[in-house]
């Protein structure tokens, strides 16, 4: 007997690192917290573009996805769920933060991890993901993400 399907919404966070700096964002939504660069996956979107772009929209900063630190799916009481896939980065082009408001963003900047401790953050688990990176976390090959029907050669 066929089952109906799950919605889910995916989404794509981006850790960028500059030597012992990260890339957040102060959010315009979501009370205005500090957060690495995230957003939800657009429909037709891969991951990573979508981790490109939201880092693009939001910081004013293109950047070079190096790994995946994380996946984590959330299957949620009311039958649907959320997958979140955390990706470490680093800038492309050396290219200041924006800092002018618009509808992605108030602005960005680059931070160190002391610094990170004194700002309001959209969250705990920013500085956890932070502190993970700092601490020399395990960072997996991009290739762990793959688009069903790929060859395995290519992995």
């Amino acid at each position: 007997m066929p089952r109906d399907p799950i919605p889910t919404w995916f989404f794509a966070l981006v850790v960028v690192r500059q030597g012992d700096r990260f890339l957040l964002v102060h959010e315009a939504k979501h009370g205005q917290g500090w957060c690495v660069p995230a957003g939800r996956v657009e429909p037709g979107e891969t991951l990573f573009d979508a981790a490109l772009r939201e880092t693009l929209e939001e910081t004013g900063v293109p950047v070079v996805l190096d790994g995946v630190l994380r996946v984590e799916h959330s299957p949620r009481p009311e039958g649907t769920a959320r997958v979140r896939v955390v990706f470490l980065a680093h800038p492309q082009a050396d290219v200041p933060p924006k800092s002018v408001p618009d509808g992605e963003s108030l602005e960005a900047k680059w931070f160190s991890l002391e610094d990170v401790h004194g700002l309001p953050l959209r969250g705990h688990d920013v500085i956890e993901i932070l502190n993970y990176v700092s601490g020399g976390g395990p960072v997996y090959p991009l290739s762990m993400i793959a688009k069903e029907g790929a060859t395995w050669r290519d992995a």
